[in-house]
Protein backbone atom coordinates (compact mmCIF):
# COMPACT_ATOMS: atom_id res chain seq x y z
CA UNK A 1 0.00 0.00 0.00
CA UNK A 2 1.12 3.20 -0.96
CA UNK A 3 0.91 5.73 1.65
CA UNK A 4 2.77 9.08 2.23
CA UNK A 5 3.60 11.68 4.80
CA UNK A 6 1.71 14.64 5.08
CA UNK A 7 4.31 17.02 3.86
CA UNK A 8 5.09 15.04 0.62
CA UNK A 9 1.13 14.76 0.21
CA UNK A 10 0.88 18.70 0.04
CA UNK A 11 3.97 19.18 -2.27
CA UNK A 12 2.01 16.52 -4.83
CA UNK A 13 -1.44 18.38 -4.08
CA UNK A 14 0.31 21.61 -5.23
CA UNK A 15 2.27 20.31 -7.74
CA UNK A 16 -1.07 18.63 -9.00
CA UNK A 17 -2.90 22.00 -8.60
CA UNK A 18 -0.68 23.69 -10.62
CA UNK A 19 -0.66 21.31 -13.61
CA UNK A 20 -4.10 21.31 -13.87
CA UNK A 21 -4.07 25.59 -13.88
CA UNK A 22 -1.47 25.60 -16.87
CA UNK A 23 -2.95 22.91 -18.83
CA UNK A 24 -6.49 22.53 -18.57
CA UNK A 25 -7.87 23.36 -22.18
CA UNK A 26 -5.04 25.63 -23.09
CA UNK A 27 -7.37 27.94 -21.10
CA UNK A 28 -4.23 30.21 -19.98
CA UNK A 29 -0.63 29.40 -20.11
CA UNK A 30 -0.76 26.65 -23.19
CA UNK A 31 2.70 25.95 -22.59
CA UNK A 32 3.20 25.29 -26.36
CA UNK A 33 -0.40 23.99 -26.09
CA UNK A 34 0.83 21.10 -23.62
CA UNK A 35 -2.47 18.40 -23.76
CA UNK A 36 -5.13 18.57 -20.61
CA UNK A 37 -3.41 17.39 -17.54
CA UNK A 38 -7.13 17.00 -15.49
CA UNK A 39 -7.71 13.36 -16.09
CA UNK A 40 -4.20 12.29 -15.06
CA UNK A 41 -4.52 15.24 -12.05
CA UNK A 42 -7.74 13.26 -11.10
CA UNK A 43 -6.20 10.13 -11.31
CA UNK A 44 -2.42 10.95 -9.85
CA UNK A 45 -4.45 12.76 -6.88
CA UNK A 46 -6.51 9.26 -5.79
CA UNK A 47 -3.15 7.43 -6.09
CA UNK A 48 -1.29 10.12 -3.54
CA UNK A 49 -3.64 12.34 -1.68
CA UNK A 50 -5.46 10.71 0.92
CA UNK A 51 -7.98 13.27 1.75
CA UNK A 52 -11.52 12.75 0.49
CA UNK A 53 -12.30 16.53 0.31
CA UNK A 54 -9.58 16.92 -2.32
CA UNK A 55 -12.03 15.19 -4.91
CA UNK A 56 -14.52 17.90 -3.73
CA UNK A 57 -11.52 20.37 -4.16
CA UNK A 58 -10.59 19.14 -7.74
CA UNK A 59 -13.83 19.41 -9.55
CA UNK A 60 -14.17 23.22 -8.05
CA UNK A 61 -11.02 23.80 -9.47
CA UNK A 62 -11.74 22.46 -12.69
CA UNK A 63 -15.09 24.10 -12.70
CA UNK A 64 -13.77 27.49 -11.71
CA UNK A 65 -11.20 27.40 -14.40
CA UNK A 66 -13.54 26.35 -17.06
CA UNK A 67 -16.10 29.22 -15.76
CA UNK A 68 -13.00 31.70 -15.89
CA UNK A 69 -11.94 30.82 -19.31
CA UNK A 70 -15.50 31.09 -20.81
CA UNK A 71 -16.34 34.45 -18.84
CA UNK A 72 -13.38 36.14 -19.21
CA UNK A 73 -10.44 33.89 -21.59
CA UNK A 74 -12.77 34.20 -24.43
CA UNK A 75 -12.76 30.06 -24.99
CA UNK A 76 -15.95 28.73 -26.38
CA UNK A 77 -18.63 27.95 -24.06
CA UNK A 78 -19.64 24.96 -26.51
CA UNK A 79 -19.32 22.41 -23.97
CA UNK A 80 -21.02 23.93 -21.04
CA UNK A 81 -23.81 21.91 -21.90
CA UNK A 82 -26.69 20.37 -19.40
CA UNK A 83 -23.75 17.34 -19.85
CA UNK A 84 -20.89 19.24 -17.96
CA UNK A 85 -21.90 17.22 -14.47
CA UNK A 86 -20.90 14.22 -16.19
CA UNK A 87 -17.79 15.16 -15.19
CA UNK A 88 -18.17 14.14 -11.46
CA UNK A 89 -18.88 10.20 -11.90
CA UNK A 90 -16.08 10.67 -15.21
CA UNK A 91 -13.11 12.51 -12.95
CA UNK A 92 -14.68 10.61 -10.53
CA UNK A 93 -13.89 7.20 -11.95
CA UNK A 94 -10.02 8.30 -12.36
CA UNK A 95 -9.67 9.07 -8.62
CA UNK A 96 -11.46 5.81 -7.67
CA UNK A 97 -9.11 3.98 -10.08
CA UNK A 98 -6.36 5.94 -8.06
CA UNK A 99 -7.52 4.96 -4.71
CA UNK A 100 -7.98 1.43 -5.60
CA UNK A 101 -4.35 1.40 -6.93
CA UNK A 102 -3.27 2.73 -3.95
CA UNK A 103 -4.02 0.07 -1.88
CA UNK A 104 -2.39 -2.99 -4.80
CA UNK A 105 1.01 -0.72 -4.86
CA UNK A 106 4.10 -2.51 -3.47
CA UNK A 107 7.46 -1.27 -4.96
CA UNK A 108 7.91 -4.40 -7.36
CA UNK A 109 7.52 -4.77 -11.28
CA UNK A 110 4.40 -6.77 -10.40
CA UNK A 111 2.72 -3.52 -9.69
CA UNK A 112 2.47 -2.60 -13.31
CA UNK A 113 -0.32 -4.99 -13.63
CA UNK A 114 -2.66 -3.40 -11.33
CA UNK A 115 -1.61 -0.02 -12.38
CA UNK A 116 -2.38 -0.35 -16.21
CA UNK A 117 -5.54 -2.30 -15.38
CA UNK A 118 -6.34 0.68 -12.87
CA UNK A 119 -5.25 3.40 -15.97
CA UNK A 120 -7.05 1.75 -18.55
CA UNK A 121 -10.22 0.97 -16.58
CA UNK A 122 -10.51 4.23 -15.09
CA UNK A 123 -9.83 6.01 -18.54
CA UNK A 124 -12.56 3.98 -19.97
CA UNK A 125 -15.11 4.61 -17.64
CA UNK A 126 -13.98 8.17 -17.60
CA UNK A 127 -14.48 8.36 -21.67
CA UNK A 128 -17.76 7.09 -21.41
CA UNK A 129 -19.25 9.16 -18.56
CA UNK A 130 -17.58 12.17 -19.76
CA UNK A 131 -17.97 11.97 -24.07
CA UNK A 132 -20.70 9.68 -23.66
CA UNK A 133 -22.70 12.34 -21.16
CA UNK A 134 -21.93 15.29 -23.82
CA UNK A 135 -22.85 13.39 -26.67
CA UNK A 136 -26.64 12.53 -25.43
CA UNK A 137 -26.63 14.97 -22.72
CA UNK A 138 -25.90 18.42 -24.66
CA UNK A 139 -28.63 18.65 -26.79
CA UNK A 140 -25.93 19.51 -29.67
CA UNK A 141 -26.51 16.43 -31.62
CA UNK A 142 -28.82 15.37 -33.42
CA UNK A 143 -30.75 12.56 -33.12
CA UNK A 144 -27.69 10.45 -30.27
CA UNK A 145 -27.62 6.65 -31.44
CA UNK A 146 -25.21 4.16 -29.72
CA UNK A 147 -23.55 3.28 -33.09
CA UNK A 148 -22.29 6.94 -33.57
CA UNK A 149 -21.65 7.36 -30.16
CA UNK A 150 -19.43 4.42 -30.45
CA UNK A 151 -17.41 5.43 -33.74
CA UNK A 152 -17.14 8.55 -31.86
CA UNK A 153 -15.46 6.72 -28.73
CA UNK A 154 -13.17 5.19 -31.16
CA UNK A 155 -12.12 8.36 -32.53
CA UNK A 156 -11.31 10.19 -29.32
CA UNK A 157 -10.35 7.78 -26.59
CA UNK A 158 -7.41 6.96 -27.88
CA UNK A 159 -5.98 10.79 -27.97
CA UNK A 160 -7.33 11.19 -24.93
CA UNK A 161 -5.57 8.16 -23.10
CA UNK A 162 -2.30 8.92 -24.81
CA UNK A 163 -2.46 12.39 -22.83
CA UNK A 164 -3.59 10.62 -19.30
CA UNK A 165 -0.46 8.25 -20.68
CA UNK A 166 1.64 11.06 -21.00
CA UNK A 167 1.44 12.53 -17.61
CA UNK A 168 1.24 9.36 -15.52
CA UNK A 169 4.67 8.43 -17.43
CA UNK A 170 5.97 11.79 -16.39
CA UNK A 171 5.12 11.10 -12.61
CA UNK A 172 6.34 7.23 -12.74
CA UNK A 173 9.36 8.74 -13.64
CA UNK A 174 9.73 10.74 -10.78
CA UNK A 175 8.21 8.46 -8.61
CA UNK A 176 10.53 6.17 -9.30
CA UNK A 177 13.54 8.17 -9.25
CA UNK A 178 12.23 9.60 -5.51
CA UNK A 179 11.96 6.24 -4.36
CA UNK A 180 15.58 5.20 -5.56
CA UNK A 181 16.81 8.08 -4.43
CA UNK A 182 15.21 7.48 -0.60
CA UNK A 183 16.64 3.92 -0.63
CA UNK A 184 20.29 4.64 -1.82
CA UNK A 185 20.16 7.53 1.44
CA UNK A 186 18.44 5.07 3.91
CA UNK A 187 21.05 2.48 2.80
CA UNK A 188 23.61 4.98 3.73
CA UNK A 189 22.40 6.40 6.69
CA UNK A 190 22.22 2.75 7.71
CA UNK A 191 26.03 1.80 6.90
CA UNK A 192 27.38 5.31 8.27
CA UNK A 193 25.39 4.83 11.78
Amino acid sequence: MLTLSTRHQIIIALSLLLLMITTRGNHFASLQHLPSASWAVFLLAGLYLRPVWVFPALLALAGSLDYAAITWGGVSNFCASPAYPMLLPAYGSLWLAGRWYAKQYHAHWSTLMPASLAILLGATVCELFSSGGFYFLSGRFADPTLTEFGARFIQYFPGSLQSLLFYVAIAAVIHLLLVSIHSITTKHNRTEG
